[in-house]
């Protein structure tokens, strides 16, 4: 008997870790730097690709090619833009000179992000989708160039675009209703044992996926980050690669646990 899957589309956009051979040598960041900018284990703890009508993910690395960014400005202007040359606590990404021109930065374009975008819109016109999930790590601490630099994160976090209350902001769009967003932090309360650690739109309420998205189909988004410490060893630890594995295995169920809960209430 085949499991019925449930209506949901999860875009992983920050999981992969591929660098186009064409670019690797104009890199500052070794491969040990490139991981820890991306969001590698969010393959793992968010792989429900089995379990939903829609799932999309990336093999390209988030420092060649930010998915989740609009497609302008391009660099300089914007240093952690769609093609990032700073890192977000402020380190080069390329090599003097080296940052890529125009016609290198066309072909990226061509071949990871317009694809991208593509493809979610036609999987949401092709599948009963009634609910997108844009899903994403932090890390514990906020880095020297962000808003929240050097401040405690919270567990979780989830986005669409509003206020902490998941109220639309003057002037713009929630990309979901502050009763969607609010069932689902407090069911990750309930599920994960934790209270003001699930937080709505703080520190961070959306990207361009879930906003660009939203307004292309009108599906509703939640965009979600989990807090890499729930799988990720702090700095006093190093445990082995397999039991990082077993820590983002487990936390995938306790998250399935909560989507589907969520879908239940609504």
């Amino acid at each position: 008997m085949v499991k019925k899957r449930c209506p949901f589309l999860i875009s992983v956009p920050h999981g992969g870790t591929e660098v186009p051979e064409i670019i690797r040598p104009l890199l500052l960041l070794d491969e040990d730097e490139l991981r820890y900018y991306c969001d590698p284990n969010t393959r793992v703890v968010f792989d429900f690709k089995d379990r939903v009508v829609a799932y999309i993910d990336t093999p390209v690395s988030r420092m060649i090619v930010d998915l989740n960014r609009p497609p302008l400005p391009l660099p300089l202007r914007d240093p952690d833009g769609i093609i990032k040359v700073r890192t977000i606590d402020g380190r080069e990404v390329y090599r003097p000179g080296q940052v890529p021109d125009m016609l290198l930065i066309h072909s990226l374009l061509r071949t990871y992000y317009f694809p991208f975008h593509q493809h979610i819109d036609e999987l949401i016109d092709r599948q009963p989708v009634r609910v997108a999930f844009d899903c994403h790590s932090m890390l514990p601490f906020g880095s020297r160039l962000q808003k929240d630099a050097g401040k405690v994160r919270p567990l979780v976090c989830l986005g669409n675009n509003g206020d902490r209350q998941g109220r639309a902001r003057k002037g713009s769009i929630a990309t979901c209703s502050p009763e969607w967003i609010t069932l689902l932090a407090d069911i990750f309360r309930e599920k994960f044992s934790v209270g003001s650690e699930v937080a709505i739109n703080n520190p961070f309420s959306g990207g361009f996926i879930s906003n660009a998205h939203y307004w292309h189909k009108g599906i509703p988004w939640i965009q979600i980050e989990i807090n890499r410490s729930l799988y990720e060893p702090d700095e006093t630890s190093s445990p082995p690669d397999h039991e990082i594995q077993d820590r983002s295995i487990r936390l995938r169920e306790k998250i399935w646990n909560v989507l589907t809960s969520f879908w239940k209430q609504v």
